[in-house]
């Protein structure tokens, strides 16, 4: 059973929470970088090239009974993806497009120590219903999702009242696919 301590390179308080339901030891490093992907990579192909990129500046402080964990998540709704919003009127302008309509959320993951690395992604599809601009509005005032891709968390009052079924991975939409993870850890790592 994998044992090792998870360097999380994530300051994302869903992420920690998540690596820490699986009873694993989780440090948070983080060093910003600017999260630039080529235009001529596939959408899908985005948060698995971001998490790669976010874990080279840390790869040379991960100690021998460490595992470097970094990962990126996406929403692509009609052939775009969804970032995170700007403001309160972005906000809202994303979850009207997501309204009545399927989004996938894609999480990339990078796994990294130093005699393997790895790296994944996860793919869930998320049906939202018709929400009412009042609904929406209601949301965004009282989460302000702005940390958020697709400005939605599934785990919050959006998700209970807005969508209507996922088919994959519910931990994935919040941002990391945990059942995934522990097999790759295990699988890989242990």
């Amino acid at each position: 059973m994998f044992l090792k301590k998870i360097i999380l390179g994530s300051a994302s308080p869903r992420r920690k929470q998540l690596v820490e339901g699986l009873d694993l030891k989780c440090e948070i490093r983080k060093k910003e970088v600017d999260e630039i992907f080529p235009d001529t990579l596939s959408h899908y192909d985005v948060p698995e090239y971001l998490s790669k990129l976010k874990a080279e500046p840390l790869k040379a402080s991960v100690l021998g009974d460490e595992v470097l964990l970094t990962s990126d998540t996406v929403v692509i709704h009609k052939n775009q993806i969804l970032e995170k919003p700007k403001d309160f009127s972005d906000a809202v302008q994303m979850l009207e497009k997501l309204s009545n309509s399927v989004n996938e959320v894609v999480t990339g993951v990078y796994l990294y120590n130093s005699t393997n690395e790895i790296s994944f992604s996860v793919r869930t599809k998320v049906f939202f219903k018709k929400l009412t601009t009042e609904e929406i509005e209601y949301y965004v005032t009282k989460y302000e999702p702005y940390d958020k891709a697709g400005a939605y968390g599934i785990q919050e009052w959006i998700g209970m009242v807005g969508v209507e079924k996922i088919e994959g991975c519910f931990y994935n939409v919040m941002g990391l696919p945990v059942n995934e993870l522990w097999k790759v850890l295990n699988d890989e790592f242990a």
